[in-house]
C-alpha cells in the first residue's frame, strides 16, 4: 500500500527559525498571497492535502483554506477546528459546502484541545475527560447530519431534533488525534484517521497496536497518520547543521520558559513529546534521525526527521511498516523545506514504490514560477 503526503500551512506566519514563536518572531506574515505560494507548491510537488492549524494563535482555517480553494486544483485541504467552537450541526453545513464547492477536496481534523487556558478563550471549562465525552457526542450528531436523513439526538451535551444538511456530500474524511484512553475511545469509535505525533518507532507502536483492536471490537478499522517537521538534505552533516542553527537561537531562559507553560497541559500527547527530551538540550537524537530540539519551545509536534534525503525516507518506510500510511510535514521555513523534501526524499519514495508517481498538466511552469517565490522570498 502507498503513503500519503501531506504538508502545512503556516497560518501564524513563516520564519527560518522555531523561536520566538508569535507573530513578533515571524519573519514572513500569513498573508494570502504567501499562504498561496505554500500550497501551489505542495500541490505541484505532490503533496496529497495540506494541514491547517486550529488555535487563537493562527488564522481561522475555515477561512484561510476557503480563500485557497481557487488557487489550487487538486490539493485537499485539512481543516483542523475545536467542537467546542461550534455547534455539529453548523460543522456539518460548513463542511457540506466547503466538500461541494472545492470538488470534494475537504478532510476534517477535530482537535478536541488540551491547553485549559485555551478552552477558556471560547469559554469552556470542561475537564479533560469530559471534552473528550462531549467530542464523542459531537462526532455522533455530526456524522448524523451529514449522512443527509433527519437525526435525532440526545446527550449530556447536545439535544438536537432533525439534524441535517441541504444536501449530503460525499463522505468527508475525519482526522482524530489524542493519546489518552479517553482519546482513543473515541477514535475508535469514530473516525477515519487517527493521528499521533512523531515519537520513536518503539514508544507509539503499541499504542497502534491497542487502537486498532479496539476499533476491531467495533468491527471498524482505522488508518494512522504521523506528524512530523523534516530537515532533509543532499548530504547528512548539512541537516544536522541546521538543526544547530536553531539551538543557537534558544537560550536557557526561553527553554525553561517553554517547558513551564507546557507543564500545564492537561494533554496527555504533549506529556510524551515533554517525556522525550526532559528540558535538556543534550541528546536530542532519540532514535536514528529522530531529533526532539523542536519540542524544547513549541507545543505540539515537536520532532523531526533530520538527515539526508535516502535516510529521511529509510525512516518514512520505517514508520509505514509499523502501520501508519499517512504523513503531515513540515519544515521552517514551509516554502523551502517543502521543495527540500519534494525534490529529495519524494523520488526515493517513488522509486521504492511508496508513494504513486503523479503527473501535473503544466507541471514544469508551476515548478518555475515556484521557484521564483522561493527566490523572491529570501
Amino acid at each position: 500500500m502507498t503513503i500519503s503526503l501531506a504538508w502545512f500551512l503556516p497560518t501564524a506566519g513563516d520564519s527560518r527559525t522555531v523561536v520566538p514563536f508569535g507573530p513578533q518572531g515571524h519573519r514572513r506574515p500569513p498573508t494570502i498571497d504567501y499562504l498561496s505560494q505554500v500550497a501551489r507548491a505542495a500541490e505541484d510537488l505532490g503533496f496529497t492535502s495540506v494541514l491547517t492549524p486550529t488555535g487563537t494563535w493562527c488564522e481561522d482555517a475555515w477561512l484561510v483554506t476557503a480563500a485557497l480553494v481557487r488557487e489550487t486544483r487538486r490539493l485537499k485541504f485539512l481543516v483542523a477546528f475545536r467542537p467546542n467552537s461550534i455547534s455539529p450541526t453548523l460543522a456539518a453545513q460548513k463542511a457540506s459546502t466547503f466538500h461541494r464547492i472545492s470538488g470534494g477536496r475537504l478532510l476534517l481534523n477535530i482537535v478536541t484541545g488540551g491547553e485549559d487556558a485555551e478552552q477558556r478563550r471560547f469559554g469552556e471549562w470542561l475537564d479533560h475527560d469530559e471534552r473528550y465525552a462531549r467530542t464523542d457526542e459531537f462526532l455522533t450528531v455530526l456524522k448524523g447530519a451529514l449522512s443527509g436523513a433527519a437525526f435525532d439526538f440526545r446527550g449530556r451535551y447536545f439535544d438536537v431534533e432533525g439534524a441535517t444538511v441541504n444536501r449530503a456530500p460525499d463522505p468527508v474524511p475525519l482526522y482524530f488525534g489524542g493519546a489518552s484512553a479517553a482519546a482513543e475511545q473515541v477514535a475508535a469509535k469514530h473516525v477515519d484517521v487517527h493521528l499521533t505525533w512523531g515519537e520513536p518507532p518503539a514508544m507509539v507502536e503499541p499504542r497502534l497496536d491497542r487502537l486498532q483492536k479496539l476499533a476491531s471490537e467495533r468491527e471498524r478499522t482505522l488508518r494512522f497518520g504521523i506528524r512530523l517537521h523534516v530537515i532533509s538534505r543532499d548530504r547528512s552533516i548539512d541537516a544536522w547543521n541546521e538543526t544547530r542553527r536553531f539551538l543557537e537561537d534558544i537560550d536557557p531562559v526561553t527553554v525553561r520558559s517553554a517547558q513551564e507553560a507546557m507543564k500545564k497541559s492537561a494533554s496527555v500527547g504533549q506529556q510524551r513529546m515533554q517525556s522525550l527530551h526532559g528540558g535538556s538540550l543534550d541528546n536530542l537524537e532519540i532514535s536514528p534521525n529522530l531529533w526532539a530540539g523542536v519540542g524544547l519551545v513549541r507545543g505540539g509536534a515537536g520532532t523531526a526527521l533530520v538527515g539526508s534525503h535516502e535516510e529521511v525516507a529509510d525512516r518514512i518506510e520505517e514508520y509505514h511498516a509499523l502501520g501508519f500510511d499517512e504523513f503531515i510535514l513540515s519544515g521552517h521555513p514551509h516554502l523551502e523545506e517543502a521543495f527540500w523534501f519534494g525534490e529529495g526524499v519524494m523520488p526515493i519514495l517513488r522509486r521504492r514504490g511508496l508513494l504513486a508517481d503523479s503527473s501535473v498538466d503544466g507541471l514544469e511552469s508551476r515548478i518555475l514560477l515556484n521557484h521564483d517565490a522561493v527566490s523572491s522570498a529570501r
